[in-house]
Formats: C-alpha cells, sequence, structure tokens
C-alpha cells in the first residue's frame, strides 16, 4: 500500500473520487501552437495534419479523498517524445482549495494552483469562471443534464515529477451523463490573463467539437510510475 504524507494527513493510494460533477469541452485546435505549451518529454497526438484536440474540463468535487473543491482543467492529448501511448497532459490545473492543490502536485505532479472559481447554474446550463491572480482567465458555459451511464473508461495522464516523465493510470465512470457533438450549447469567453493568451493562440474561442456532462461521476487515481 503507497502512502503520502501531505499537511499531516495520509493519503492512501489509489485516490478515490466518490461523487462529482463533470463538463468536458473538447475543441480542435493547432497542433504547433500545441507544442509550444508542452515539455519536450512530450509531443501532441495530432487528429489530422496540423490539428489536434484541447479540453477544458470542469469538475466539482463534492466527496474525494482530497475534500471538496472546484478545478478547471486545460487539457492537451499527447503521447511520449518518439512514440507511446496517447494520454493527456494537464496544462493548467487551477483548483479552489489548499489540500488538493498541495497533494496534487507533490504526488502525481499535477501543475495544480489556488485560484478563484466561481459557477453558476442555469436551466440546461452550467457556467464557470475561472480568475488567475485576480485577473479573468475564461468563463465557459456549457450544456448540463443527461440520463445515460458513462462506462468505466480507462485513461493515463502524463506528468512530470522532478523533472522526469510519469504515467497515472485513472478510470472515470458515473451516472446522469450526456454528450452534445458539435458546439450547442456551449460559450467560451477569454479575459486578458497570459493563460486567456496562451488558449488565444491555440485558435480560440472557436466551436467546440463536442460536451459532456455527468452529474455523477466517480474516479480513481493510481501511484504514478516512471516512464521507462
Amino acid at each position: 500500500m503507497t502512502t503520502y504524507r501531505i499537511d499531516d494527513r495520509t493519503v492512501t493510494m489509489p485516490v478515490e473520487v466518490r461523487d462529482a460533477s463533470a463538463a468536458t469541452v473538447l475543441f480542435e485546435v493547432d497542433a504547433t501552437a500545441g507544442q509550444e505549451l508542452l515539455p519536450a518529454t512530450f509531443e501532441v497526438a495530432e487528429t489530422s495534419p496540423g490539428r489536434t484536440n484541447l479540453a477544458i474540463a470542469l469538475v466539482d468535487y463534492r466527496d474525494n479523498d482530497l475534500g471538496a473543491y472546484l478545478e478547471v482543467g486545460i487539457i492537451l492529448f499527447v503521447q511520449p517524445t518518439g512514440g507511446g501511448e496517447v494520454g493527456n497532459f494537464i496544462v493548467h490545473l487551477p483548483v479552489d482549495q489548499p489540500f488538493t492543490c498541495e497533494a496534487g502536485r507533490r504526488i502525481w505532479g499535477f501543475p495544480k494552483t489556488l485560484q478563484t472559481i466561481d459557477r453558476t447554474d442555469g436551466a440546461g446550463t452550467t457556467t464557470w469562471t475561472l480568475t488567475m491572480d485576480g485577473e479573468h482567465v475564461l468563463t465557459l458555459t456549457a450544456p448540463r443534464g443527461g440520463d445515460a451511464e458513462a462506462p468505466r473508461l480507462p485513461m493515463t495522464s502524463y506528468t512530470l515529477i522532478d523533472g522526469a516523465p510519469h504515467a497515472t493510470a485513472f478510470t472515470q465512470w458515473g451516472t446522469g451523463s450526456g454528450v452534445v457533438a458539435g458546439g450547442a450549447g456551449v460559450h467560451l469567453e477569454l479575459g486578458s490573463h497570459p493563460v486567456a493568451k496562451e488558449l488565444a493562440s491555440l485558435g480560440l474561442p472557436t466551436g467546440a467539437a463536442l460536451s459532456t456532462w455527468t452529474e455523477h461521476m466517480q474516479a480513481t487515481f493510481e501511484t504514478p510510475r516512471p516512464l521507462a
């Protein structure tokens, strides 16, 4: 059993998410600009020549080993340079609570920072505003709702820990899920923060490829392993 001691608390692996709501909005963006946001150990996975996918994930963790908190993930899909399994690389991962920020950085090497995140739900929508360092980054509205069951989906997240590439296996599933193809119901507004300018360099805002919602998401995150 692997454990970590974080701020006088013991975190036992795997970390379990017992209840969260989550939206993911997928955009097709410029692959060359995306590559500029990655360390040299990873390369973007192209969906077509010169294009790759970027996801913005909005997660409201209600019952989680790391506590209750809001999180916004800005994510590219990558593979290790030279070839390997396609997974995700989180470019920015702001959260609104300090313990998960420290745990995420120390256990997995996730680029968590403590920021301001506001969530407002409307009739069939969820709107999130991210402010970093007191400056507006983005406001994203996405469709909310669904009655499908999301099956278990195993995935890999790549990170750097002390400069060395690692892979973390995670699995998520849930209920109350829905998928909306295209950009229906999605609206992205960018602010003036440097992270907003990074997103603009990718070609955002633009129409979304699809969006997903899961009202009751569950997940497990394993111990990171170094890449050979």
